[in-house]
């Protein structure tokens, strides 16, 4: 021990004073939903408070800013007071420093603040830094910016931000392995995710702090987000901040911070923790730190882990985190032998009853380093409860019967904890039964054995399954018979199975179904649905669906088989009950009487279609065929006087019943002067805008019929006369 003293004021001695200065050292900041709209905003800030102590501000800014940037508001808190933190080490065989001392100020504040889109983020900024910190740029004119950001109720409804459990220890030692425990807790349990990272810059030496008392040019409030982040000095960065080896890290699902310290000096380090909930990223919370890594003599320590663990049964796996052990020797204080002592790191023995034994490890055995340290250890049988959990049940049926199981000699006061839904929410039997849920969910259930003074626990989960809520509605209020009724499914939580009644003595198991009501009258319809766990549901309407009668739709059309040449159909309505009555002719036109009289352009067959409706809006539809046999005509006159007075002053053939159409005109000299393949167009004695001579012209008409589909050609001579 004298040793260990002496080494210990001589690493106090090689400490320099003038490394430590008083700046600020770290810092965060949170917040905590207290409903409606109301939110504790906590400023944790870290200092030096060792020499040359620079007041806490009093009152500490805050600001509030809406997503976009606009200053929406400023908290000015009264300063609450300090504590001065212990001064911790990453090695428990060194006293740390005595001259270092950091203080927290704990900042608290409530604040309403209505729902935004967007949310808040809330700022506070201070200066400055220790100047002699190693990684980064000009460090004395660097400050620092703490942020949280305010989801909207869109995003995460009453979110409460994480804050971080432990501050970290003031000092490493040089060489020695960092293992501390970075982790945060969230008051709402949303997925966290830790990483290193870049910590904000904030105010400088010539405006070193925002609010009520800045210095005159100082602005009152501080510039809304984003921010820069510090200057780091090369070969450093957020995910390096550190000389160490291996580097500095941190678990990104437990926040164990690990690594190895190989440079002295002061040291920046960023952490933060990320908030998730169904994947969607909520807030970061960032904080910032100052390690100090300091040179550290190698004494020993013998460490035994306190046992944690009881009724593992009489096979002991023992550990130790002994410091700077080069050589082992244990005693397991079996009193039944001699031969319950090991050499190895880390042995494992086997006692051969239950009892309480004395364990004693010594380091370095028979050398000047040697150190000693024992445990007491509390051997008792194998406890290992469990139960098989029964299976899922539908919410509005659900009773649960369980019973214990697993390792246990069967004396131990049972105890069965279902949470807070179950009633009853917690048994003492050993297999109780007629446990209710009162909502949906998966839901941990303990049991805990305890006997020969010790504890087991073992959980699995049980799941109870929502039930549906079967829901439709009709595409339409009004329902004729033989007319479809659209029935529209808006039933949750899918997947689910259907079972419609449509009161007529008929169903269907699809999801949105189309019935045909075959009568007049008003049918109770219904629908039940059933989840893929079984769970189900009923509904139906308020009011029957009532069905209408529908008119008859009829009509007559003569002839039904005719010429091209005699192409005029009659219709003759005969419907029944209809108000409106409309024909489309099946040619492209329509007409809005049924009672009427229509004239084909064309030969072919055609399906005339009848549609009636009566007052109700129901309607009916009729069809019916006529066919027009193709026929051809072609006549041509021989003379023409074209003089404008409306009586003979075109030249053109009659045609009906033909295709492929072409009309041509020739003068004497053999010259095309007209040319058509439109049977409406024809010659009307003009040549290149004027009026041909009176003369003998030559035409070529040439077509295919419709009836045999025969090529014609007709060449002739007209006379213009004028």
């Amino acid at each position: 021990m004298k040793k260990k003293l002496l080494v210990l004021v001589l690493f106090l001695t090689l400490i320099p004073l003038k490394n430590f200065a008083t700046h600020i050292v770290g810092g965060e900041i949170f917040y905590d939903n207290l409903g409606g709209n109301n939110y504790r905003i906590t400023l944790k800030v870290y200092r030096d408070c060792l020499t040359g102590i620079a007041p806490y501000d009093d009152p500490a800014s805050v600001f509030i800013f809406n997503s976009a940037g606009a200053f929406i508001d400023s908290l000015e808190i009264p300063f609450p007071g300090s504590v001065t933190l212990p001064v911790t080490i990453n090695n428990p065989c060194f006293t740390p420093p005595a001259n270092v001392c950091v203080e927290e100020a704990v900042y608290q504040a409530v604040v309403n603040l209505p729902n935004i889109p967007g949310g808040y983020n809330i700022t506070y900024q201070r200066c400055c830094r220790n100047g002699t910190i190693l990684n980064l740029i000009g460090p004395g004119n660097v400050g620092s910016t703490y942020m949280a950001h305010i989801p909207d109720n869109t995003i995460a409804p009453g979110n409460s931000s994480p804050r971080f459990t432990n501050f970290p220890p003031l000092f490493l030692c040089l060489g020695v392995p960092l293992y501390f425990d970075h982790s945060a807790s969230d008051p709402d349990g949303d997925s966290l995710y830790y990483e290193l990272c870049d910590p904000y810059t904030g105010l400088d030496p010539t405006c070193n702090i925002l609010g009520p008392t800045a210095a005159v040019g100082c602005p009152a409030i501080a510039s809304p987000p984003p921010y820069p982040f510090v200057p780091w000095l090369a070969p450093y960065n957020g995910t390096y901040p550190m000389s160490a080896s291996p580097a500095i890290s941190i678990n990104p699902v437990t926040g164990l911070m690990t690594g190895t310290p190989n440079l002295l000096g002061q040291w920046v380090v960023g952490v933060c923790v990320s908030e998730y909930r169904s994947g969607v990223l909520i807030d970061v919370n960032k904080r910032d730190f100052q390690f100090n890594v300091v040179d550290c003599p190698g004494l020993p320590v013998a460490s035994i882990p306190l046992q944690t663990i009881f009724c593992f049964g009489y096979n002991v796996n023992f550990t130790q985190n002994s410091i700077n052990a080069f050589t082992y020797h244990w005693d397991f204080g079996d009193p039944t032998t001699t031969l319950d002592t090991s050499n190895l790191l880390a042995p494992t023995w086997t006692y051969s009853d239950s009892g309480t034994y004395v364990v004693t490890l010594i380091i370095n055995p028979g050398t000047l380093c040697a150190d000693t340290n024992s445990n007491t250890f509390y051997i008792y049988p194998l406890l290992a409860p469990s139960f098989v959990p029964p299976a899922g049940q539908c919410i509005d049926v659900n009773h649960f019967n369980f019973t214990a199981a697993g390792a246990f000699m069967g004396n131990g006061t049972f105890l069965w904890d279902f949470g807070s839904h179950a009633n009853p929410i917690s048994s003492n039997l050993q297999n109780p039964s007629n446990v209710i849920f009162d909502a949906p969910g998966i839901y941990s259930v303990t049991l805990t054995i305890s006997e020969n003074g010790c504890s087991q626990s073992y959980t699995a989960n049980v799941e109870v399954y929502p039930k549906p809520v079967a829901n439709y509605g009709l595409g339409s209020t009004l329902s004729c018979n033989l007319q479809p009724v659209y029935f529209i499914d808006s039933s949750y939580s899918p997947p689910l199975s259907y079972l419609w009644s449509f009161g007529d003595g008929t169903s269907s198991i699809i999801q949105n179904p189309i019935h045909m009501y075959p009568f007049v009258g008003s049918f109770t319809s219904s629908l039940i649905v059933t989840s893929v766990y079984g769970c189900k549901d009923t509904f139906s309407l308020s009011s029957p669906v009532s069905v209408y009668s529908s008119p008859q739709a009829g009509f007559n059309v003569s002839p039904q088989d005719t010429s091209i040449f005699y192409p005029q159909i009659t219709s003759v309505d005969i419907s029944t009950g209809a108000t409106d009555c409309d024909l489309y002719w099946g040619d492209g036109t329509s007409s809005t009487s049924c009672d009427t009289i229509h004239n084909y352009t064309q030969p072919g067959t055609y399906t005339i279609m009848q549609v009636v409706a009566n007052a109700l809006g129901c309607k009916d539809t009729a069809y019916s065929t006529v066919v027009i046999e193709p026929e051809y005509l072609f006549w041509l006159p021989n003379a023409f006087t074209p003089n404008g007075n409306g009586l003979n002053d075109i030249f053109k053939p009659i045609l009906l019943g033909v295709h492929n159409y072409s009309f041509l005109i020739f003068n004497r000299w053999g010259e095309k002067i007209f040319e058509t393949h439109d049977m409406n167009e024809g010659w009307s004695g003009y040549y290149n805008m004027k009026l041909c001579e009176q003369d003998v012209y030559v035409y070529k008409i040439t077509f295919v019929d419709d009836v045999s589909q025969l090529d014609h050609k007709y060449i002739g001579k007209v006379t213009l006369v004028r």
